[in-house]
């Protein structure tokens, strides 16, 4: 266990909780605090002698293991590089200007064209072998492109004669690509960024491009999502992230059809920071940052909130199209312990070789509370020529179903109907079946005067001697709301009943005092075999 750079309040805590390593060290400091609390009796030499331990494995590990006849191929390496990132970049639009064919006009726009920025800031900054731009690329394939700068890659500010001309040499060209994206000073470590914009010179001369040349593709190089108000009037948009040493080419090849994109993004790009679940709940007060989204982070939000975002999580496009069909599920019911095989057609009906990301998620279709609409449990890529279908699988299991549940310190899968939902995106499902899961396991509980009528009636464990207490009383607030103004009271009456607390039952006067204490007692004693189980 090892801790991020200055992470350390209490180096001698920290080695009872079990931290071996301090980064980046304090010079002896920590190290005399943990001699003197060992002398002290105020911490256990073996925890100190466990974390020795613990450090020198990983040093003898590397020892003993290294390989002499390793070979350190740059070359080889940077192709890897290159065809990573070719199968990593993320065509986010295209209304079919990709790929560019070769005899057109072609403008490039913005520095990062020339300097792209291809890896993080701050610590994680080395020392690449080689990096080949998207224009270096261009003009070694001898492309048709000339290049204007536009603007700088490491500051927000306007040049107007940058801009000026720009704009006029995209009214002679038949495509303009505009490279932009963040720039170091706008993301890095060591510090948050306090909005989703990108720098205003960019997005200012987008717009002003778009007015005079509406085949403007925007190739993003960035680390995290940003605001695209500009998205809806471009041609295409392209997604090379931070794609590492290999990033101009894999663009290159992208831009031009040598390779059909096929990355899948692994975040949502909501449409402005204030959509985003964090927003009201960070930085926080400077002391203290709640986490009060909980499990709702990502498309687990949006989908579940509903929200429109600009690109959903697991969105790409693709040069080519695919048809989803005939999903399968090898049993409708599944208990503990039991597997149920998934599996689903995929065909490449466009003209061009491809690949496609499957996705599955599940949705709890129980009401379980403060469960996600949907979750992903699996994705396969595959690789389809044109015209060809290949059936995927995927297995689920009990864990798939669960959640984690800190009433009994554990996951737990509720009994109930699920939803297997496979798409191309999470705002994008195209084949849906549902089934039953059946599990032993049931939570505790007890009643007491909180205990809502509803909770009763549903848990299988209260629910017949429920019925007998409160079947009664509902089928005659059914009738009487019947005899007087209708089906609308009935409804209302049962529902009022159902969400009825045990102890307001008195007050309503359907029973004494006395009586709501004998019912209470009566079943907790009719669960006690099973709530001794689970103890």
């Amino acid at each position: 266990m090892v801790t991020d750079w200055g992470a350390v309040n209490d180096r001698v805590k920290g080695i009872k909780a079990g931290l071996d390593l301090e980064m980046p060290g304090s010079d002896g400091y920590h190290d005399r605090k943990i001699v003197r609390a060992v002398k002290e009796g105020i911490l256990d030499e073996k925890l100190v002698d466990q974390a020795v331990e613990r450090n020198l494995k990983v040093v003898f590990d590397y020892i003993d293991h290294r390989n002499p006849d390793a070979v350190f191929d740059r070359g080889r390496d940077h192709k890897k590089a290159v065809d990573i990132e070719s199968e990593c970049a993320v065509l986010l639009e295209n209304n079919g200007i990709l790929p560019i064919c070769v005899d057109k006009k072609i403008l490039y726009v913005g520095e990062f064209a020339e300097r792209p920025r291809y890896q993080g800031g701050g610590s994680s900054h080395i020392h690449s072998s080689c990096v080949a731009s998207a224009l270096e690329m261009a003009k070694k394939k001898q492309r048709n492109v000339s290049y204007v700068k536009g603007f700088s890659a490491y500051r927000d500010e306007k040049e107007l004669y940058e801009m000026k001309k720009a704009i006029e040499a995209a009214k002679q060209a038949d495509v303009v690509v505009v490279f932009a994206g963040l720039p170091d000073i706008m993301e890095s470590e060591g510090y948050d960024r306090t909005t989703m914009s990108m720098p205003e010179c960019q997005n200012e001369l987008i717009e002003e491009i778009l007015k005079v040349q509406p085949n403007t593709v925007v190739v993003l190089h960035n680390g995290s999502p940003v605001e695209t108000p500009w998205a809806e009037k471009t041609a295409a948009v392209l997604e090379m992230y931070l794609g590492g040493q290999g990033v101009g080419e894999a663009c290159d090849r992208i831009l031009y059809g040598e390779v059909n994109p096929s990355g899948r993004l692994a975040e949502t790009f909501p449409l402005r920071l204030e959509d985003s679940p964090c927003y009201l709940y960070y930085p926080g007060d400077g002391k203290k940052a709640v986490y009060g989204e909980e499990i709702f982070v990502g498309y687990r939000y949006y989908d579940t909130k509903k929200i429109p975002v600009r690109w959903a999580f697991g969105h790409g496009k693709s040069y080519t199209t695919f048809e989803y069909s005939n999903l399968k599920l090898d049993r409708r019911k599944m208990q503990d312990g039991e597997r149920m095989i998934v599996t689903a057609d995929i065909t490449n009906i466009g003209e061009r070789d491809g690949k496609e990301v499957v996705q599955l998620y599940i949705s709890d279709k129980n009401k379980t509370p403060l469960r996600p609409e949907k979750e992903l449990k699996g994705f396969q890529k595959i690789q389809l020529k044109a015209g060809e279908t290949k059936t995927v699988s995927f297995e689920i299991v009990e864990k798939d179903l669960s959640y984690y549940e800190e009433m009994i310190h554990d996951w737990y899968a509720p009994s109930g109907i699920y939803q297997i939902r496979i798409g191309h995106a999470s705002d994008e499902i195209l084949l849906e079946e549902e089934f039953e899961f059946v599990g032993k396991q049931m939570l505790p509980m007890r009643v007491d005067g909180t205990t809502t009528v509803g909770d009763l009636l549903k848990d299988p464990r209260t629910a017949e001697a429920a019925y007998k207490l409160f079947g009664n009383v509902m089928a005659q607030n059914e009738e009487t709301a019947e005899n007087s103004e209708g089906e609308a009271d009935a409804e209302m009456l049962k529902a009022i009943l159902e969400g009825a607390p045990l102890k307001s039952l008195v007050s309503l006067g359907a029973m004494t005092g006395e009586e709501q204490e004998q019912v209470i007692a009566m079943l907790n004693r009719a669960m006690g075999s099973e709530q001794r189980e689970e103890k």
